[in-house]
This record gives C-alpha cells, sequence and structure tokens, in this order.
C-alpha cells in the first residue's frame, strides 16, 4: 500500500485516520472504506423519503427535514477543527477522550477533556465547558462549567488562556425559489 501523507504537516497517516495525529489537520476520505453494512438507523429511516412518519405528520421532537449541511469550523493555531451538522466532539489533550487531542498536545494548560462542541441538526452550535481547570472563553466570556453557550460565526472561542480560535459558522438563509442556502 502507498505510503500517505498529511496535507497540513507532510507526515505520515494511515489510510483510515480522520485527523493527522501530529497537527490536527482533518484529512480527506480517501475513497471507500470496506466495511460491512449495518442497518440504517431509527433517524435514517426517518429521515428516508417516504420512510418514517406519515406524509405531513411530524413526530415531537423529532426534526421534520434533512439534517443541515452546515460545518462549523474552528480556526486554531495549530490547524481547523471541523464540526459538521449532527454532531458533538471534545476538545482536550487525552487522545482517548478527543479525536483532536494531538491539535493541544503542546498546551499544559489545556485539560485533557475541556469542552465540548455541539452542531444541532438544524446548525446551531454551542459550546460546554468539561469542568476544566482553566476555563473555556467565548468572546473573553468565561463559560460556566456544565453549561451550553450559543457560540455564532465571528465568535471567538479560548481554551485555558492560551489556545483561542475564531468560529466559523455559515448563516442559514432560503433562497428566492425555498431552498435551504449557506452564506
Amino acid at each position: 500500500m502507498a505510503t500517505l501523507t498529511c496535507p497540513g504537516c507532510g507526515a505520515a497517516v494511515s489510510h483510515d485516520d480522520l485527523i493527522c495525529f501530529t497537527c490536527g489537520t482533518n484529512l480527506p476520505r480517501r475513497g471507500p472504506v470496506e466495511e460491512d453494512t449495518t442497518p440504517p438507523t431509527v433517524m435514517q429511516e426517518y429521515l428516508r423519503p417516504g420512510g418514517g412518519a406519515a406524509p405531513g405528520a411530524a413526530r415531537q421532537g423529532q426534526p421534520t427535514g434533512p439534517i443541515s449541511p452546515v460545518v462549523l469550523r474552528l480556526a486554531f493555531p495549530a490547524g481547523n477543527v471541523d464540526v459538521p451538522a449532527g454532531t458533538s466532539l471534545v476538545l482536550g489533550r487525552d487522545p482517548s477522550e478527543s479525536l483532536v487531542a494531538a491539535a493541544f498536545a503542546g498546551y499544559d494548560n489545556v485539560s485533557r477533556r475541556h469542552a465540548t462542541i455541539t452542531v444541532s441538526d438544524n446548525g446551531q452550535a454551542t459550546i460546554r465547558d468539561e469542568y476544566s481547570t482553566n476555563g473555556t472563553f467565548v468572546n473573553d466570556d468565561r463559560v460556566l462549567p456544565g453549561t451550553d453557550v450559543r457560540i455564532t460565526d465571528g465568535d471567538r472561542v479560548r481554551l485555558a488562556a492560551d489556545v483561542a480560535a475564531e468560529v466559523s459558522l455559515p448563516r442559514l438563509g432560503f433562497s428566492s425559489n425555498g431552498h435551504l442556502s449557506t452564506g
């Protein structure tokens, strides 16, 4: 098999790595990976055209349409961290807790499990401090531990004293023909 390299730092990476464990860069998917097929989840069945609820009926507490195409980007000095809609990501130094731990390896004041970023199915983003030692900040305001705080495009997120990132989160809107657009 050919040796693969990280586009950010040039380090050798494995075919199935999602991020570079040297610099934290998100790695592109390199073609189909042969995996056993699994049955669809309840949410996938619900979102499938013709599946789930009866036409025109919305389930209580369930989304009424597809998951947003929005991706939140945090631009840290060590690299960008992307969080797609409908997912959460732990930020911290512990590789068993955080997929992007390599980005924080050089910062001893960042906790092993520092904060969690969540982007809802409809594209709204929040950050929650996971009872970190040195705090999580949004636009220099401290986030209370265990409390979700909404973040929007242009906000500045800081972990402890020195690890700051600019938030890039496209706003959702609808074009004149009724289609969902970002901008």
